[in-house]
């Protein structure tokens, strides 16, 4: 693997993900992605559904990215490996590489979030129940 992940998903691509000539949907790219990151943040203790409803902070999508490199097809298994690539005061960002169980990189991608208040919706400094989750991953 191109990065030395902190986190791996395993999943296997479904019909409902893949467009008319059989591959990967350009923008399901971005599901597969966000899912290993929830699955990570769970892993963590910080579950998403208890994020939402229960902290007084939110971490907002403000920039996401993606490249394809092989495609994908239904029935194919695929490996999301994660890994923290930035932290800053009020932001983090998330490095995504998407690999063939053959270990070939079938996409990359990256998610930039950043911490705001629950109640205004103003930026934060990264909370540090997140900051802890974070932190601990890059060292």
């Amino acid at each position: 693997m191109n990065i030395d992940p902190i986190f791996e998903y395993r999943t296997t691509i479904k019909m409902h993900e893949v467009d008319a000539a059989g591959a990967l949907f350009f923008a399901n790219q971005f599901i597969l992605m966000h899912d290993a990151y929830e699955a990570f943040l769970e892993s963590r203790g910080l579950a998403m559904g208890s994020l939402i409803r229960q902290s007084s902070f939110r971490l907002p999508i403000v920039h996401a990215e993606s490249d394809f490199k092989l495609p994908l097809s239904v029935g194919d298994a695929a490996i999301i490996a994660l890994k923290i690539k930035h932290i800053g005061t009020t932001s983090f960002t998330v490095a995504y590489d998407i690999y063939t169980t053959k270990n070939e990189l079938a996409g990359t991608g990256e998610t930039v979030h950043v911490s705001i208040d629950r109640e205004t919706g103003l930026k934060i400094p990264l909370p540090g129940e997140c900051l802890a989750i974070i932190t601990d991953c890059n060292q």
